[in-house]
């Protein structure tokens, strides 16, 4: 599929979400160059703003099969994975698969969930696979975790994983709505009269995963590839920083501002794209030491900092 077209396409998959979601135009954006890289996504913000309904509205516009798992402190790794149950007829044990047996996966209150249903997750998301009793069972592609956490409420929540978190390819905030916005929710509820809105299917499988495979046809100028690597590099130097971005960074900002390109209707990748992304791609990568940690620096920070001390490359 050639740029133009998956970039029409891309456009119509937006259009038909945002009948569902009003703004957040950047945050949409984002969401959509992460699943046209074929990672998953952190939504880390407030309840009640729109997390849920922006995941289930791409699922429905891209035509993929969705589920949505409540994380609780005592829901086990087999309710999510699937188990072995015996069969009545067959007097056999059968594998019923569970709900991540799907293309998109809610996870939401990802933090909420004990560290071995974690495990089980993190073994899905990377091996896109699960493992019950002594046989592996491969996920459909594409296998797509979008996963919410609030990021104020500590009571009954385990801190996910270092190594799980590094696993998400963007980590988003989505914020309030704007004033206009927030009279267009409540104006569009009236109107329609019912809770639920139907988002309209513009691909199905076959297309979504050609449209996946286009990204990898976006050309990256060596100059490009090498300002990707000089930024997620700075991240390492910063003297605030315990642990910088690490080469899965670099790997995942390089799909992404694939994507991105794609999604603009080109063929090959700005500085600009780089710009836009680094800082969702990277910051949730970076480990502050404890004295600046307790300043208020973050991890936005160390990004920041690396994008506007590395300089950008000229490209023909």
């Amino acid at each position: 599929m050639k740029a133009a077209e998956a970039a029409a396409l891309a456009e119509k998959v937006r259009t038909a979400v945002q009948t569902a979601v009003v703004g957040r135009d950047l945050a949409v954006d984002q969401i959509l160059i992460g699943l046209l890289a074929d990672g998953h996504i952190l939504l880390e913000d407030l309840p009640g703003l729109g997390k849920t309904l922006m995941a289930k509205s791409f699922a429905a516009a891209l035509g993929l099969d969705f589920q949505r798992v409540q994380f609780t402190a005592d829901l086990l790794p087999h309710d999510i994975t699937g188990a072995e149950v015996l069969d009545p007829k067959g007097g056999s044990f059968v594998f019923r698969p569970g709900p991540i047996f799907s293309h998109i996966l809610l996870a939401d209150e990802i933090n909420r969930a004990p560290p071995k249903v974690q495990s089980a997750l993190l073994e899905a998301m990377q091996e896109y696979q699960v493992t019950s009793e002594r046989t592996t069972y491969p996920l459909p592609r594409p296998f797509l975790v979008l996963a919410t956490e609030n990021p104020i409420e500590l009571e009954g929540t385990y801190a996910l994983p270092e190594a799980q978190v590094d696993r998400f390819l963007l980590r988003l905030r989505i914020g309030y709505p704007t004033l206009e916005e927030e009279r267009t929710i409540l104006e569009r509820r009236r109107t329609r009269k019912v809770e639920t809105v139907d988002v309209a299917a513009v691909t199905d499988v076959a297309t979504f995963l050609d449209l996946q495979r286009s990204v990898e046809d976006i050309e990256l100028e060596p100059t490009v590839a090498g300002y990707v690597i000089d930024i997620v590099r700075a991240t390492r130097e910063d003297s605030r920083a315990e642990v910088g971005a690490s080469p899965r960074g670099s790997l995942a900002l390089q799909k992404l501002v694939r994507a991105r390109a794609l999604l603009r209707g080109r063929d090959f990748v700005l500085p600009d794209d780089v710009k836009a992304l680094a800082l969702p791609a990277l910051a949730h990568r970076i480990v502050v030491k404890p004295e600046p940690w307790i300043r208020g620096i973050r991890g936005e920070d160390v990004v920041r900092n690396a994008v506007e001390k590395t300089p950008v490359p000229k490209i023909g």
